[in-house]
């Protein structure tokens, strides 16, 4: 019997690849060598154990790198063997991988310096400098043994590398070997695409850096999971972080008041649970939708709409980015997302102060939720950023019986199972739960097709259904002995598909419900002003009378006095900010239009006629812009001024 075709050369692709992983094991052994004092590990397992969980990350990063020599090294061809061919091979792969696997090695000194692996944030930092050569030169005199390992190592690798040979063999074109040379090539790109998103799962994303906080017990080891190239290549189009120097400190201290400190409420302790729902946008509850107009307009959440009777309800609340992640930075931290996503630069892992934080210094116990694949969303590298005691997905349920086979557990069982985790917790407590099953592709378990209306768009059914699951939860919660004592919070992450034109305008995409009950009726009516995700943070310690100054953004939806309502996101690719009669559309420096507040749709341009209220408001905008990019980039994400 033959051997498999070209056996011999997808041996050496193979060895060629497990190289370079072992490289940069060496490298990430050298990191933690350098900057042992600045990484809190517990002995040698834990160290092995973040190496372990690098895997995915030196995978994505080596996949890049060697792309283009594993598609000439296996493309289905009787060239490959010859040694001109081989030679070629050669320069492509130590061309490629000597200068992505050189970036490690910079951070075995930088990161001393900023806590946190270089991304291409640094690199725009260096593009700043006009004295490049001279830095070259003194890093090169000071940090001499990081330049003399690179080289040793490359020499090493390059020897290994000539260990295993290629001999030239002729081929004779045959069905055969071009038929098991396609296939071999075709699964071979398919692995690799796998390697580089991290696996094949619908429910996940590509990996980014945000996942590398899924594995860890301290903020700093995460950069001992990652790498540098793959900070570098993760957020290479991802930096439109830049300072921007458009106002005075003492306007946005006035503006903006991004330090905050509440005496409206004498402190108390109540439990705080807080339900993100999935793409639950505001046009598909009937409560929220009272003032819209809509003709024909059919609700599909008869249980949050009898609960918001009882409730405090904002029916102008918009989501502040535009993905599921952006929805808990925004809620839980109180920070937006706009071109790019927060959590998706170069800049989430810092100490980030946020209802975590303030909670957990007020003696809460805090815990997220999410019935999905446990790091699906990014939600868990985030949750350990910010520092919640507990996370809760798919692996603590532990009953696949319960997944919908696509994302996660079905939310009624979740949501049973979230009540009966809360009712063994010691309070006060402060949960979260970001549901599950109004997701694409909008199914509800098969005991339950036909119960909830069809609706006009593909999403109606299933939103039917995790309002009927809230309905549930809340039957069962109130037989709880914590359940009078707490403040419940309902919030979407973002909007979804539409069926009405009034959510199709600009100015109305992405709006969601958010509703705040107390069972003991503190908290009722109906408020239409501006409203927004990263007022949930301020809000609730305002209820609870928390006495200290907080870092936010967002303003108190029930007391606020020196800030106006407002909203800002971004859209159309200029930020929206909203705030009384106006929408002043901006471009990162200055206004580029004025609408109308009920002007949703964008149709009347008003910039030709600036009046002093869309000046303050431009003004606000400028404020915004600057301090948020200022305490994200400086990373002062705290009280600290």
């Amino acid at each position: 019997m033959k051997k498999f075709p070209r056996i011999e050369e997808y041996k050496a692709v193979v060895f060629r690849i497990l190289l370079a992983y072992v490289f940069y094991f060496i490298a990430r052994l050298l990191f933690f060598i350098y900057n042992k004092d600045l990484i809190q590990l517990d002995g040698i397992y834990d160290f092995f154990r973040l190496c372990y969980h690098g895997l995915a990350f030196d995978t994505t990063t080596i996949l890049y790198a060697n792309a283009l020599f594993i598609i000439i090294s296996v493309f289905p061809a009787i060239i490959n063997t010859k040694k001109r061919y081989q030679k070629v091979l050669f320069y492509i792969y130590f061309a490629t991988n000597l200068l992505v696997y050189s970036a490690n090695f910079i951070d075995f000194i930088y990161y001393r310096y900023t806590f946190s692996r270089s991304t291409r944030a640094s690199l725009d930092t260096l593009e700043n400098e006009s004295n490049k050569t001279e830095l070259f030169f003194n890093f090169l005199l000071n940090y001499w043994h990081v330049f003399l390992l690179f080289f040793s190592l490359s020499y090493i690798w390059i020897l290994l590398y000539k260990k295993i040979k290629v001999h030239h063999k002729v081929e004779k074109p045959s069905v055969k070997y071009f038929a098991a040379s396609v296939v071999s090539f075709l699964l071979i790109t398919t692995l690799c695409i796998g390697g580089i998103r991290g696996d094949f799962k619908k429910s996940t994303r590509p990996i980014n850096m945000l996942d590398a906080s899924r594995y860890v017990k301290n903020a700093s080891q995460a950069d001992v999971v990652l790498n540098t190239p793959f900070a570098v290549i993760r957020t290479w189009n991802t930096n439109t972080f830049k300072k921007v120097n458009l106002v005075t400190k003492s306007e946005v201290d006035s503006l903006l008041v991004p330090i905050k400190l509440y005496k409206n409420n004498p402190k108390t302790t109540p439990n705080i649970v807080i339900f993100i729902l999935e793409s639950f946008g505001r046009e598909y509850s009937g409560a929220f939708n009272k003032g819209t107009k809509i003709p024909n307009y059919e609700g599909y959440t008869p249980f949050v709409d009898s609960l918001a009777q009882h409730s405090l309800i904002f029916t102008n609340a918009y989501a502040n980015g535009w993905k599921s992640i952006h929805g808990m930075s925004s809620i839980i931290a109180g920070i937006p997302s706009f071109k790019d996503a927060f959590t998706s630069s170069p800049f989430p892992k810092q100490k980030i102060e946020s209802l975590v934080s303030t909670l957990k210094s007020e003696g809460y116990d805090t815990s997220f939720f999410h019935g999905a694949p446990n790091g699906s969303m990014g939600f868990l590298g985030f949750g350990n950023i910010l520092g919640y005691d507990h996370y809760y997905g798919k692996t603590e349920f532990n009953n696949d019986a319960e997944f919908d086979g696509v994302w996660g557990i079905w939310d009624e069982p979740f949501f049973q199972y979230f009540n009966q985790t809360l009712t063994q917790k010691k309070q006060p407590f402060m949960a979260t739960l970001f549901s599950v099953s109004s997701h694409e592709p909008y199914k509800v378990p098969e005991k339950y097709e036909g119960k909830f209306p069809k609706g006009k768009v593909n999403i109606n059914e299933s939103i039917g259904y995790t309002d009927y699951a809230l309905k549930r939860f809340f039957a069962e919660a109130k037989k709880q002995s914590w359940y009078n004592n707490t403040i419940f919070v309902l919030v979407a992450d973002h909007g979804n598909t539409i069926a009405y034109d009034e959510y199709r305008k600009e100015f109305n995409k992405h709006t969601v419900p958010i509703l705040f009950f107390s069972p003991n009726g503190n908290y009722v009516g109906v408020n239409n002003d501006w409203a927004q995700q990263i007022d949930i943070y301020p809000t609730l310690l305002d209820m609870i009378g928390y006495q200290k100054p907080f870092r936010s953004w967002g303003r108190s939806l029930i007391n606020e006095k020196k800030v106006p309502p407002f909203v800002v996101k971004y859209g159309a690719n200029v930020y929206q900010f909203m705030s009384g009669n106006y929408i002043c559309t901006f471009d990162g420096k200055k206004a580029v239009g004025f609408y109308a507040a009920m002007d949703k749709g964008m149709e009347n341009n008003l910039i030709g006629k600036r009046n002093a209220e869309m000046n303050a408001l431009e003004l606000r905008c400028k404020a915004f812009i600057q301090d948020y990019m200022e305490r994200v980039i400086d990373k002062r994400l705290t009280t600290v001024k």
